[in-house]
């Protein structure tokens, strides 16, 4: 059977190239909004974390309708960093819209995305986006993708992928890069005449792979996958399975089955061959299971989801101002919601540690995990977490580390000081290439020589540089990379800082707080440029004399302090650090509080 009246696709690209944007559009002309209802932009992106970020960190189903044809659509992460969630919705998809920017052309996490695609066999429409962009270069940015096909080893088909170009703000398309489009019509036609029908036997037995999993307190696990063959029904017997994985099946009943209409999950009786459905009701189905007629388990192959690279470590806050502005703060409930993440999110591995109080946390990069953190401390947790630590592996008798490939855009005047910085990390260059008044430079730099480098890639680019990194894969270990080269300055009391304390320990480096911060002896209070760390009392008043008022304190001018990001008190943390994450508050801090513990400890250390 062909179901001529499905499509089903998945957008894929690099972040920022306008998949949300695109997918508004899709919408707003599929048919899914009334005439004069009001829609936010970005509507895709539903958590605030993505809204506010701009990025889309969870893969979306959705669906449009263009002339009586239902049009499945998945909208996928572009940071490399979320590529679990890429890898497994691509198995629910018959073909993809691969976008570019007209400007910035394919960038590394459209090849890692497009990689996995075509390994499926999937058909690929190219989409040339932001065409209306001032700095567009069509041309050269079609070349690219062509380029990048053939590097990926693409079959003849897909080297002869149509190209369809649009603007995603304005929601237009056209077959020519020399046409205005008026509408997205030329993409749905595109789409509908080479995308294929999903094809199955609606009579076999029932086939489903299990390729996404939400969670909802009402109802537990919700599942959500493609109907390979068969037919599913409401209140139907079915056997759960594992092609990779030896545990015993086990036989179960669907009680709802949902459709995605739109924004919508509209329940339907029964669905067939070629739809993505969701369902509730099984508690242990988990991604990478198959559904399965009860009388005939026949699971599904699924696709190896890429290793972690990078580590911390997740503990209870045992700092002096523990259990202040948390809700949840026991390791009873980090563990519990670790564990919980674990369901949805399949490239997250989570391990527990000798003590009780803490674990072993690891993903594909700190923004993986930062979004973990962030996520976690909305929702009212307090705890703390380590520096991030890359994860070697042995290969043949020979420590092998997490090698990344580097994409930097800089303007030609900031060359210098990039090459300089990544001479000190052990970066090697492959290739570098003018791109109007800015150079593209491409390195391969092991994953910990990453640490710390943002911020400082930033300031050293005037803020005009872009950094764009992707797993490259395990090579031999190359070496000592100097650590940072700056100390902390360190609050030596507890108290409340004040402006007198302030003013002169600014004089000793950049401050992270401001007047009026409660603090405590071993949290960071700024950046020392010194290698080494330097104690400071914050807290410290001028106390009043016979020759002046302690009043005259506000003559005293402050610097602005450097107010830190998630991301950036990651990148700073040392190897004796810590980060106190709360629902109100991120705090710097040692591992060992106490001073003269934290002098002795450091003079045992070999030097």
């Amino acid at each position: 059977m062909v179901r001529s009246d499905l499509r089903n696709i998945a957008i894929i690209a690099h972040v920022d190239h306008g998949k949300t944007t695109l997918v508004d559009e899709m919408l707003k002309q599929g048919g899914v909004y009334r005439e004069n209802q009001v829609v936010q932009d970005r509507v895709m992106d539903s958590n605030d974390l993505e809204r506010e970020r701009g990025i889309t960190i969870l893969a979306k189903n959705t669906a449009a309708n263009y002339n009586g044809i239902k049009i499945n659509i998945v909208d996928t992460p572009g940071h490399a960093d979320f590529g679990g969630e890429v890898e497994r919705v691509l198995k629910m998809v018959n073909g993809v819209l691969l976008l570019v920017d007209a400007a910035e052309g394919p960038m590394p996490q459209t090849r890692f995305v497009l990689q996995k695609a075509l390994a499926l066999g999937h058909k690929v429409i190219i989409v040339i986006n932001k065409i209306d962009r001032p700095d567009s270069r069509i041309t050269e940015v079609e070349n690219e993708v062509l380029e990048l096909l053939m590097d990926l080893d693409a079959n003849e088909e897909q080297l002869n992928s149509p190209f369809v170009y649009c603007c995603g703000r304005q929601g237009t398309a056209s077959l020519s890069p020399d046409e205005d489009g008026e509408d997205l019509k030329p993409m749905f036609e595109k789409i509908i005449d080479y995308i294929p029908a999903p094809e199955g036997d609606e009579t076999a037995p029932l086939q489903m792979l299990i390729s996404s999993i939400d969670y909802n307190e009402y109802v537990g696990r919700i599942a959500i996958g493609r109907i390979e063959r068969g037919t599913l029904k409401q209140g139907q017997e079915i056997i759960v399975g594992n092609y990779h994985n030896s545990y015993t099946p086990f036989k179960s009943k669907i009680t709802n089955i949902y459709q995605f209409q739109g924004l919508k999950r509209e329940p339907v009786e029964s669905a067939m061959v070629g739809d993505i459905v969701t369902f509730s009701g099984i508690d242990n189905v988990t991604i990478g299971d198959t559904i399965c007629a009860a009388d005939n388990l026949d699971p599904l192959k699924f696709v190896k989801i890429s290793d972690p690279t990078i580590e911390m470590t997740f503990s209870v806050n045992n700092s002096p101002f523990a259990g202040r502005e948390g809700k949840f703060v026991t390791s009873r409930h980090i563990r519990d919601r670790l564990f919980k993440e674990l369901l949805k999110d399949v490239s997250l591995h989570v391990k527990e540690t000798d003590s009780a109080e803490s674990f072993k946390v690891s993903g594909r990069g700190e923004m993986h995990l930062s979004i973990l953190i962030e996520t976690m401390r909305r929702e009212g947790y307090e705890f703390q977490v380590s520096t991030p630590r890359v994860l070697f592996k042995t290969i043949d008798g020979q420590l092998n580390e997490p090698v990344d490939e580097l994409i930097i855009d800089v303007p030609q005047d900031s060359v210098g000081s990039v090459m300089e910085k990544m001479g000190i990390r052990k970066a090697e260059l492959q290739h570098m290439e003018p791109t109007g008044s800015r150079m593209r430079i491409e390195f391969l730099i092991p994953s910990r020589g990453m640490f710390g480098y943002r911020s400082e890639f930033l300031t050293d680019t005037k803020g005009e540089g872009i950094l764009n990194t992707l797993f490259h894969g395990y090579e031999p270990f190359k070496g000592e990379i100097p650590t940072r080269n700056y100390g902390s300055l360190v609050a030596f009391e507890e108290g409340e800082s004040v402006t007198y304390g302030l003013f002169n320990a600014q004089e000793r480096g950049t401050l992270f707080i401001d007047a009026g911060v409660k603090v405590y002896p071993g949290m960071i209070v700024g950046m020392s440029p010194k290698g080494e760390d330097l104690v400071v009392n914050v807290c410290k008043k001028k106390h009043i004399s016979n020759t002046r008022s302690s009043s005259s304190d506000e003559t005293l001018r402050l610097v602005p302090p450097h107010i830190m990001s998630l991301e950036e008190a990651l990148e700073f943390l040392g190897d004796d650090e810590l980060l106190e994450v709360t629902p109100k508050s991120l705090r710097l801090r040692k591992t060992v509080l106490d001073h003269s513990a934290r002098m002795r400890a450091n003079s045992k250390k070999p030097q």
